[in-house]
């Protein structure tokens, strides 16, 4: 016995001992031709120009910005900025009779990125198909790690480089993505949490945003904001539906008084909605006259796992096609457990959306005046088959959930991720790629900018702003939690004086270099139009086509203008300096404008 012990330990030395070389051993660089100009190549070092050959890399341009364990997909920006320099390499004249190569040498993380980049830009630009590409970028023995979701430990749902191939072939299909229209700067700001932190998922249909809060304030690093921070941005961009995922932060009345919709659908932070819920959600939607503006605490995980439902039943999207363009929009959203919900709710949705486009196809066919609440009636006997299981009633449940909203000290999943969020200060995207390369507005830096600060209580007044655009299967995980740092109080105010009016620093001085206040967003305006654009599609070609889009109406006016009497306004300053008004109904931290 003792010998085959001792045999066994041998042999198992020797497996490791050859792992071990095999490691050791430099990889040989591997080049894909992508057309016959264009090249993408995983190398082991970096390399230079020839006189036949460009070469560059993003590797330190591009970087994720990561909540926990996440790396991927880069968001919507830094994919334009890299179509916007690879499409500047390929006219120029100069690199003409050039090979343009485009390599990654960094870690297996940056090589999944850099490899989704010029996947999705083949999509896009080059008329491939996500399977076509996909084929291309394995070949030759390639691997690539999978993308996961923002939390920490042992991974249970992987999202495939396909995954999002597929999703962006699905928004350029839809009209989601078109970078013609697409403002760079404007999404880099409003992501930012002093400036709103959220993003469009579906342009002019759905927004998903970090919560409000009653007053606004910086708590656990975080810049919070009150409502009325964001009315002037969802009345100028036909936002008329706010749902609530989270607890009871702020008074709905402070929405509903200035004539947005608002509904509650609580259930615990890092859950999964039940059938109820669900079926609400995609109700409310379906009637919404305009857009819906969902959020939860951080506006990622139940925020993005609702939409994704709504997109699976009415675009026919996978769970993986929706989790992955979610991410893309807003990187961090759909987390752990809901990551798998969504992927089971897929088979039961798809038959809930194939019901309502036949009966709205009926109603067509038939010049029928049926509206489209009668038409749900029919469709809500559907079960979806919830993973909870469990019954109680409506009041019972939300009082019984709300009193496991709260974890250890108060923290919740939800306040994590906004601690993390707001902590990032690179902007490496931002900083290294060129205004020439791409393509974006640049300003006077003697335009002076004019903040608004929002009291709580008092009318604001809308103010004019650009559009903001839109925006294989496996397994998933849970989250731990991270310690948050307090950072000095001095600091903070001042942060927050700049924080509170930047959501409508943009409005104020885009509207005359861009012109039309709808550019970049295609409003889904009405559950009929919508289903119209998706028939159509699904008539001509499965899976292809666009949809239907209609301008936003013009914002509501009436009675905001009276606001504007009790703004304090501030004497002019040099061109350099900022001008402030100030509104002083709850604020007490100190105030100053910055030279």
């Amino acid at each position: 016995m003792k010998r085959k012990s001792e045999r066994r330990r041998a042999e198992s030395r020797k497996k490791h001992r050859a792992a071990d070389r095999e490691e050791a051993e430099p990889r040989s660089d591997i080049y894909i031709r992508i057309t016959d100009q264009l090249y993408f190549a995983i190398l082991q070092q970096r390399i230079k120009s020839t006189a036949e050959r460009h070469c560059f890399c993003i590797d330190d341009e591009l970087s994720y910005e990561n909540f926990y364990a996440d790396f991927g997909p880069l968001n919507l920006a830094m994919f334009y900025r890299f179509c916007c320099k690879l499409n500047k390499k390929l006219k120029t004249f100069s690199l003409a009779k050039k090979k343009i190569v485009f390599y990654t040498c960094g870690d297996q993380k940056k090589q999944a990125n850099a490899a989704y980049l010029i996947g999705a830009y083949s999509v896009m630009h080059l008329q491939k198909t996500p399977e076509e590409v996909y084929r291309l970028l394995v070949s030759q023995n390639a691997n690539y790690l999978p993308f996961r979701d923002a939390s920490f430990g042992t991974c249970m749902y992987n999202l495939y480089i396909l995954d999002c191939l597929r999703a962006v072939d699905k928004a350029l299909q839809f009209g989601w993505l078109d970078f013609s229209k697409f403002d760079v700067e404007e999404y880099e700001h409003y992501e930012r949490a002093e400036n709103g932190d959220f993003n469009w998922i579906i342009p002019g249909k759905f927004l998903a945003f970090s919560g409000p809060h009653p007053k606004s304030k910086i708590e656990n690093g975080y810049p919070l904001h009150a409502p009325e921070a964001y009315f002037p941005y969802f009345w100028k961009h036909n936002v008329t539906t706010i749902i609530r995922l989270n607890k009871k932060m702020y008074n709905a009345k402070r929405f509903t008084d200035k004539g947005f919709e608002h509904h509650d659908l609580f259930f615990v932070d890092g859950s999964t909605p039940n059938d109820a819920i669900v079926g609400r959600f995609l109700s409310v939607c379906e009637n919404a006259k305009g857009a819906v503006a969902v959020h939860c605490k951080a506006g990622l995980g139940r925020t993005g796992t609702l939409i994704g439902c709504y997109m699976m039943k009415h675009y026919r999207l996978t769970a993986a096609e929706a989790i992955a363009w979610i991410r893309i929009c807003r990187p961090g959203s759909v987390i752990g457990p809901q990551q798998n919900f969504v992927e089971e709710k897929q088979a039961g949705l798809w038959a809930e959306g194939d019901l309502f486009r036949e009966k709205m196809k009926e109603q067509e066919n038939n010049s029928s005046q049926v509206t489209v609440t009668r038409i749900l009636s029919g469709v809500d006997d559907m079960s979806i088959n919830s993973c909870t299981g469990r019954r109680m009633s409506p009041g019972k449940q939300e009082e019984e959930q709300y009193e496991n909203e709260e974890e250890i000290n108060g923290i919740t999943q939800g306040d994590k991720l906004r601690a993390l969020k707001s902590r990032r200060q690179s902007r490496a995207s931002a900083s290294s790629l060129s205004l020439e390369e791409n393509k974006i507005h640049t300003r006077s830096s003697s335009q002076s900018l004019q903040i608004i600060l929002q009291s709580t209580d008092q009318s604001c007044t809308p103010v004019k702003s650009a559009s903001l655009p839109a925006s294989a299967d496996a397994q998933r995980k849970t989250r731990a939690s991270l310690g948050h740092g307090i950072v000095g109080r001095q600091s903070l105010n001042s942060e927050l004086a700049q924080s509170l009016g930047n959501l409508h620093v943009m409005a104020s001085r885009r509207d005359g270099a861009h012109g039309d206040p709808a550019a970049g967003s295609k409003a889904l305006n009405g559950t009929a139009s919508q289903m119209k654009g998706l028939n159509g599609i699904n008539e001509q070609r499965p899976g292809l086509g666009k949809a239907a889009a209609e301008s936003c109406p013009p914002a509501p006016q009436g009675g905001h203008d009276q606001a504007l009497s009790h703004l304090t306004c501030c004497t002019q300053r040099t061109e350099k300096e900022v001008p402030f008004a100030v509104n002083t109904c709850h604020e007490t931290l100190p105030l100053r404008s910055q030279s």
